[in-house]
């Protein structure tokens, strides 16, 4: 028996009692357990087990009243934690970590998990909270280096930190779920606050709940046939800063100047980490250091040695055009001192702020009596439960009318949610299959464009010969991937030429706002562009079905 099954048997053998916290459920279902008179008695149920435990309750799901283990399917233990996050807000409380194990023959029972509820509401984060982006070659060390800074632990020379990264069998099933983030660190008066096990939600708790600001790591994908999804991870989050990362060993690759350009495409202030210091020796370090300021020289960016120049300056200097350079080892640690201390001091970027609601659909969810899912970052504003918001655009260029029926954040039922926040936000008046990434919901009464086809400053990377009229790369602005046509000024753009285009969508409309950046990408050509003027392209909702008819 494991220590995670220990968690279970633990429960199990100490059972229902009067005045104990410890609850059987071998499932909770929306209709039945969220019905008038129901939500009531479970939620003071459940707040009755809170009290009895000192401010903590378990819940086991999958076993009988008598616990006996039955198991159930994936989908309705989704279902069961919605509807008991739905239970712990009405009491005051709520869950705080889940374990899940397969049961029966290869797991092919079903599930049964172990809820903890903790009295009061989720822990939120404050607005000095920094968002940071990884990039870099796969087998790079990626994940290792910032395994070793969440937890302040040595790697054991096997990528053994990686581990901690990896994804919880409860965050797939539950698929509500919209917390992108994968990693989490702190820092207090007297330093950084490690996760000592970054797989419970728990430990995240306990890091938000004793840190006085706040790091957390969202991932990209190393492999280049993976690109795609790395822009989206890059261009699509809300980052403030960018952390790349090249191994000693190998040095600078195809993929990292490509990854590069993306980060500096998306005006990221971005850090060069160099990973396993302790697999060469000092001249071959000196020779990749050389190699990464060449490559950084060549994108007209200034490269800054923190070795040499210090925390302080790297911190102060660090911007678009400034970028440092840290020699690291998650080995020997040597270096992650110096990242603990640029992240604790770094500030929040400055963003452009307005006070409406807007949101781009980054992935989509239909999850048993919930109904539709659109997860993704919120970009403005605010959103709550119940409010009434606009989807879209749609194919035909118009807007749905949605409702908010819930949000979910951190794995945790929430009221509202501010920009900066990843959301799952559950609604009303759409189905799961009308949903697409790439469309935006924002409030009601917004008066939305529907656009086809825009003008931009694009900037040319890299391309075999020249782009010409008719050129059909793919664009990734915000969460929107598609394919579109160019029309260059002029007929041309030479590989290095920045140029004015004409940008237009093949296959359908979205919602495009001047000074949006976005990256385009066909085999091996690559650019990066700025929105200048939405122009004729434009189709406004109420002449959305007079649009489709003339296409």
């Amino acid at each position: 028996m494991s220590a995670d099954r220990a968690v279970l048997e633990s429960a199990l053998e100490r059972g229902e009692e009067e005045g104990g916290n410890v609850e059987f459920k071998e499932r909770l279902s929306r209709d039945l357990h969220l019905a008038d008179g129901r939500l009531e008695s479970l939620a003071a149920q459940l707040r009755h087990r809170v009290l009895s435990g000192d401010g903590t309750a378990t819940y086991v799901v999958g076993v009988t009243d008598d616990g006996g283990i039955a198991g159930i399917p994936p989908e309705d233990f989704s279902e069961s934690m919605d509807v008991l996050s739905i239970l712990a807000e009405e009491a005051g409380a709520h869950i705080e970590d889940v374990e899940t194990w397969g049961v029966g023959d290869d797991g092919d029972r079903g599930l049964v998990g172990v809820a903890t509820v903790q009295e009061g509401a989720v822990l939120d984060v404050d607005d000095d909270h920094i968002v940071v982006g990884t990039a870099g070659h796969v087998d790079h060390g990626k994940s290792t280096l910032v395994g070793s800074l969440v937890t302040g632990t040595a790697d054991d020379g096997e990528g053994g930190t990686r581990g901690f990264l990896d994804v919880q069998p409860h965050e797939v099933e539950r698929g509500l779920s919209a917390d992108l983030s994968y990693a989490v660190y702190g820092f207090a008066g007297d330093g950084a606050v490690h996760m000592d096990n970054p797989h419970r939600k728990s430990d995240r708790a306990r890091v938000v709940e004793e840190s006085d600001r706040l790091v957390s790591f969202v991932d990209t994908v190393g492999h280049e046939p993976w690109l795609r999804t790395t822009i989206r991870g890059l261009v699509g989050q809300r980052l403030d800063y960018g952390l790349l990362v090249v191994a000693a060993d190998d040095g600078p690759t195809k993929t990292t100047r490509e990854h590069l350009g993306i980060l500096l495409a998306m005006e990221l202030p971005t850090i060069v980490a160099i990973t396993k210091a302790d697999a060469v020796d000092e001249d071959r370090l000196d020779e990749v250091e050389r190699e990464v300021e060449r490559m950084l020289r060549d994108v007209g960016r200034t490269p800054l040695g923190v070795a040499r120049h210090g925390v302080e300056a790297a911190v102060e200097e660090l911007s678009d055009s400034v970028v440092p350079i840290l020699r690291t080892s998650a080995v020997t640690m040597d270096g992650l001192d110096d990242l603990d201390a640029m992240f604790e001091r770094l500030p929040k970027t400055a963003r452009e702020t307005r006070e409406d609601f807007r949101m781009y659909v980054d992935r989509t969810y239909s999850v048993t009596g919930v109904g539709a899912v659109a997860s993704g970052t919120v970009n403005s504003g605010s959103v709550e439960a119940g409010d009434e918001l606009l989807l879209g655009p749609m194919p035909d260029g118009s807007y749905r009318e949605v409702e908010v029926r819930s949000i979910e954040m951190h794995h945790h039922r929430v009221d509202r949610a501010k920009a900066g926040r990843i959301v799952g936000i559950a609604l009303k008046g759409v189905s799961e299959d009308e949903i697409e990434r790439g469309m935006a919901l924002l409030p009601a009464d917004a008066d939305p464009p529907a656009v086809r086809s825009f003008e931009a400053e694009v900037m040319v990377l890299n391309h075999p010969t020249r782009i010409r009229e008719g050129y059909e790369p793919v664009v990734h602005l915000e969460t929107v991937s598609e394919a579109v046509v160019f029309h260059p000024e002029g007929g041309q753009l030479l590989p290095g030429d920045t140029g004015t285009a004409t940008v237009e969508f093949k296959f359908r409309p979205y919602l495009v706002e001047e000074g949006q950046r976005f990256v385009f990408r066909e085999g091996q050509s690559k650019g990066v562009g700025t929105v200048r003027e939405v122009g004729g392209g434009a189709v406004d909702g109420d002449d959305s079905e007079a649009a489709a008819a003339d296409d």
